[in-house]
C-alpha cells in the first residue's frame, strides 16, 4: 500500500525553459517535503534522463524552443512500459489541455501557478502511479508464481510445457533433434532423514543452481517435484551430444556439498529420450525418458540412460 513517505520519495523530474519557473516549482515541492526534485531546461534531454531515472512524475512545459511537451509525451511514449505517460503539463493555453490529455498526460497545471493547486495535482498523480507500479509488480509476482518453482525459481511443469512445445515447434521447422533430460536424485530421503527437511531445500536449491550451469541459456530446467527435474535441449546433434550433457549433469550433480554445516554427498540417476527417434509430441518424450529413467535406477543409480524406444509413425 502507498504510504506518505513513498510519495514524498518518489523522483520527479521538472522541466521547462524558463529558470525562474523551475526554480519556482523546485521550492514549492521542497517545501512541501519531496525530497527527490530534479529539472532540466533542456526538452531534448528528457527522454535519456527518464531511461536512466524512471521518474514517477514528470512537470512538463508544453511551450518551449526547439522541441515542445507534445513532441516530448510523444517520444516518451516508445520508452514508457504499458503506455502509462506520468505527465503532469504545465500550461497557460487552454486550448492546449484537452490536447495534452489526449497525447497521453495524465493531468494538467495553469500558468500562472497557484501553490496549492500544483501540490494537489502532484500528489494526486503520485498516488495512482505509485499504485501502478505496486501492482504491476505484484501482477508480475503472481505470473512468476505461477511459471516458476518457489523453492528453486526453475520452471514448473506448466512453464516446461511451453518451452518444451516451442523446442519442438523449431525441431520440426528446422529437422533437427531436441531432447528431455529426466534427472532424480538417488537417496534424497536420506538427506531429509538424518539432516532434515531444511537442509534437504538447501540440497535441492544447490542442486538447481548446478543444472542451469550445466546447459546452454537456451535450454530449460524445470523442476518436476520433490527431487525430480527435467532438461529441454533446445537442439542437439544426436545421442553423443545428449550423452555429454547426462554426463555432465551426473558429475555435477555428485560434487560434495555442505548442508547446514554438515558435508553431505548425493548422486543422481539420468534418462534420455530424444526427438524424433523416441516421440514425436511432449508426452511420448516425457514417458520414454522417464523409462530410460527407470532403467538408469535398475542398473545401479548414478548412470543415465538413452530410450531404447522408437516412436511409432503415424
Amino acid at each position: 500500500m502507498v504510504n506518505l513517505a513513498d510519495i514524498l520519495n518518489a523522483r520527479i523530474l521538472i522541466v521547462d525553459d524558463h529558470e525562474a519557473n523551475v526554480l519556482l516549482l523546485e521550492q514549492m515541492l521542497r517545501g512541501a517535503g519531496y525530497v527527490s526534485v530534479t529539472s532540466t531546461m533542456d526538452p531534448c534531454e528528457v527522454c535519456e534522463l527518464h531511461r536512466k531515472n524512471r521518474y514517477d512524475l514528470i512537470l512538463l512545459d508544453l511551450q518551449m524552443p526547439g522541441m515542445d511537451g507534445f513532441q516530448v509525451m510523444e517520444e516518451l511514449k516508445e520508452i514508457e512500459i504499458g503506455g502509462y505517460l506520468p505527465v503532469l503539463v504545465i500550461t497557460a493555453q487552454p486550448d492546449h489541455k484537452l490536447r495534452a490529455l489526449k497525447t497521453g498526460a495524465k493531468d494538467f497545471v495553469s500558468k500562472p501557478f497557484e501553490l496549492a493547486e500544483v501540490l494537489a495535482r502532484a500528489h494526486n498523480m503520485l498516488e495512482v502511479r505509485l499504485l501502478h507500479e505496486e501492482t504491476r509488480n505484484y501482477s508480475k509476482m503472481l505470473e512468476s508464481l505461477a511459471l516458476n518453482d518457489p523453492l528453486t525459481g526453475l520452471a514448473n511443469r506448466r512453464l516446461l510445457a511451453d518451452r518444451m512445445s516451442m523446442a519442438l515447434v523449431h525441431a520440426r521447422r528446422n529437422k533437427c533433434a531436441m531432447a528431455v533430460v529426466y534427472v532424480d536424485l538417488d537417496g534424497f530421503k536420506h538427506i531429509n532423514d538424518t539432516l532434515g527437511h531444511g537442509a534437504g531445500d538447501v540440497l535441492l536449491k544447490k542442486v538447481a543452481e548446478r543444472l542451469v550451469a550445466t546447459v546452454r541459456e537456451d535450454d530449460t530446467v524445470a523442476r518436476l517435484g520433490g527431487d525430480e527435474f527435467a532438461i529441454v535441449l533446445w537442439q542437439v546433434s544426436g545421442a553423443g551430444d545428449t550423452a555429454a550433457v547426462a554426463l555432465k549433469v551426473i558429475e555435477a550433480v555428485a560434487e560434495p556439498y555442505v548442508l547446514n554445516g554438515h558435508p553431505a554427498g548425493i548422486t543422481a540417476s539420468v534418462g534420455v529420450s530424444i526427438y524424433p527417434a523416441h516421440g514425436e509430441d511432449a508426452d511420448m518424450l516425457m514417458k520414454n525418458a522417464d523409462q530410460a529413467l527407470y532403467e538408469a535406477k535398475h542398473a545401479g543409480k548414478n548412470a543415465y540412460r538413452i530410450s531404447e524406444c522408437t516412436a511409432l509413425k503415424k
